[in-house]
């Protein structure tokens, strides 16, 4: 059968309208990665544990991910780190570039009725934790504050860093919920600003301090009893301090115990690490298991070592999705009660300090 000239042409030019309308092949994530930097954004001021932790990921975490990219820490102060984790929703880049870690206690924020929280957690991209973690309350030692007793009679003024870090959360939880006594300064950049503070004599102590970094920033406070521990804020008590007490084991009936138990939840997700809603799912495994695979890294576990034995028990970023959904499907009686302990006006917050202007130093 003989083709003519001008149906030969034609099939040519179908031919190469169809090459041309043909995807191009997918850039890979090495490709993607390859000669770039990932911002890790911290939601807090340098020098606390949050950004202990990070500044030690962004130095390794890159050889672990395809095309290697290098990580720099950048900080992000306020509210907590709400305003972190709204922009990580609203406005950070979706392409995989961007990760943040905020305060455990963020993901719960618009669940507990805080209608500045601008984001849904189940849409994001979770990429992990270094650890879950245990919080404790400590009085500095001038305090007159000894033991855990003491709070329902002494009382003691605390520091804190905003509305839903722990630090500002679980003194008014103790206080609606056992009948603590304790008054809050709150809006410091950072922990390590709250730290400061006890050392000034501006607060006499902290309820929710990351017994990881206490053990790490502060052991030398430890070691000679400048800091005393009163009690752990967990749903089970670390194997480093057994003989403190647990906070939840104080609640008088079982309601109460459950509402603890589910603000205290947060703990298991530890220091979460986070991205963007929408990041291509070829990127976003790429830094889960990039993150997972860098805690069995020799030069990582030797870093981590050299800082005070950096306290390392990895939770994967599938783990905290489900941990923060089923968090989301605990029974509606108890996230009430949780909500209204953290609501109720009950005179913890005795004042605010406030953020200094632009181009003012703190």
């Amino acid at each position: 059968m003989r083709i003519g000239f001008k149906s030969l042409l034609m099939g040519v030019a179908a031919l190469a309208t169809l090459v041309g309308s043909a995807p191009v092949s997918a850039q890979s994530v090495a490709e993607f990665y390859k000669g770039k930097t990932i911002d890790l954004w911290v939601g807090y001021s340098p020098g606390g544990g949050y950004d202990i932790y990070a500044r030690t990921i962004a130095r390794h975490m890159g050889r672990h991910i395809p095309g290697n990219p290098d990580m720099v820490v950048k900080n992000r102060p306020g509210a907590g780190s709400l305003l972190l984790m709204n922009e990580v929703y609203n406005t950070l880049p979706k392409d995989g570039l961007a990760i943040a870690t905020v305060g455990r206690g963020i993901p719960q924020a618009g669940l507990l009725g805080n209608d500045q929280a601008k984001f849904d957690p189940a849409k994001f991209t979770w990429i992990g934790s270094a650890n879950n973690e245990v919080s404790i309350c400590v009085a500095w030692h001038t305090s007159g504050v000894t033991k855990v007793e003491d709070l329902f009679t002494k009382g003691l003024i605390v520091g804190g860093t905003g509305p839903d870090a722990d630090t500002d959360a679980f003194p008014k939880v103790m206080n609606n919920l056992l009948g603590t006594k304790l008054r809050l300064i709150t809006g410091y950049p950072g922990g390590n600003d709250v730290l400061l503070a006890m050392e000034r004599g501006e607060v006499n102590g902290r309820c929710g301090y990351s017994w990881s970094s206490a053990t790490v920033a502060k052991a030398d406070w430890l070691k000679e009893k400048k800091m005393i521990v009163l009690a752990q804020m967990s749903t089970a008590k670390h194997a480093d301090i057994p003989e403190i007490p647990l906070i939840t084991d104080l609640a008088k009936d079982q309601k109460t115990k459950d509402a603890l138990n589910f603000i205290f939840s947060r703990q298991a997700w530890g220091r979460p690490y986070v991205a963007p809603p929408g990041v291509p799912a070829d990127r976003a495994k790429a830094l889960q298991d990039g993150f997972m695979a860098m805690f069995k890294d020799p030069k990582f576990i030797e870093d981590a070592n050299k800082q005070g034995d950096l306290e390392i028990n990895p939770v994967s970023g599938p783990e905290i999705a489900k941990l923060i959904a089923d968090s989301a499907n605990a029974p509606k009686e108890v996230i009430a009660m949780a909500k209204d302990a953290l609501e109720r006006e009950d005179k913890t917050e005795i004042k605010t300090i406030e953020a200094p202007k632009k181009g003012e130093k703190k």
